[in-house]
């Protein structure tokens, strides 16, 4: 189980929004490239990253910031960029630039023509975001809720050929009021991809809770506010999701 620290990008800022609201951000740090270098030392094996200007101007924002913080990594870990993703052309620098897995969101939803070419033009790159509010997906930074089952669409963005599915319980996102286990258990059980969890960790607990259910194809879960407003301490967190999937 991958516990993936977060680091959220706006005005070239590391912070953390409350439910998705650009006005409601506390920022934790003026250079996000030195959290890359924390996170590391403390066992990260994966970095999340959204550009969250990206995500609201519909093309990236923050690349200066993002190519500090590949630089940082230098390659010691897979790195996974979401925000403003709505072109090949995008998905092709992004991915030159050195960043592993694409995250697809709003676009997934609106435009499932342009989420299909991806997985076709760069297959293993794409990793689809759903975010959902009662099983229904939400876009446009959660200002909309759609129509659409969280479950159907995943299956059918998993024939389309995503890596993975990240799912996000909006409800819970940056409030710090733990993991909605029992709906993301149900999508991981309806499909074949794997899914990482997003929205609400906040102790050791959740990990616990994760890793009791990780057989279901659970693979990970992003953290950012418990981790920086020192609910979960980080490294204890990652050690014991590999103590516990090392027991099972």
């Amino acid at each position: 189980m991958l516990i993936i620290p977060a680091i959220d990008l706006k005005d070239g800022q590391a912070v953390r929004l409350r439910q998705g609201e650009m006005n409601d951000a506390t920022v934790f740090s003026d250079d996000p490239a030195s959290f890359v270098s924390h996170w590391l030392g403390q066992g990260a094996r994966r970095m999340h990253l959204v550009d969250l200007n990206g995500a609201f101007a519909g093309k990236p924002k923050n690349l200066g910031v993002v190519k500090d913080i590949l630089k940082a990594i230098d390659g010691s870990v897979p790195v996974q960029l979401g925000g403003g993703i709505r072109s090949l052309e995008t998905i092709e620098m992004y991915l030159d630039a050195g960043i592993d897995y694409v995250i697809i969101g709003t676009a997934a939803v609106k435009q499932p023509g342009f989420l299909h070419e991806a997985c076709d033009a760069f297959p293993g790159h794409i990793i689809v975001g759903l975010d959902a509010k009662g099983g229904k997906v939400a876009t446009d930074g959660w200002a909309k809720v759609t129509d659409h089952d969280v479950i159907d669409l995943a299956k059918r963005f998993e024939g389309y050929g995503v890596e993975s599915v990240i799912y996000t319980d909006i409800g819970r996102d940056g409030m710090l009021s733990g993991i909605n286990i029992e709906a993301t258990v149900e999508l991981a059980r309806s499909l074949s991809i794997p899914v990482i969890a997003s929205g609400g960790l906040t102790n050791l607990d959740d990990v616990r809770n994760l890793c009791a259910v990780e057989d279901e194809g659970i693979e990970g879960v992003i953290t950012g506010r418990a981790i920086y407003e020192g609910t979960i301490d980080f490294k204890a967190a990652q050690e014991l999701a590999d103590e516990l999937s090392d027991t099972e």
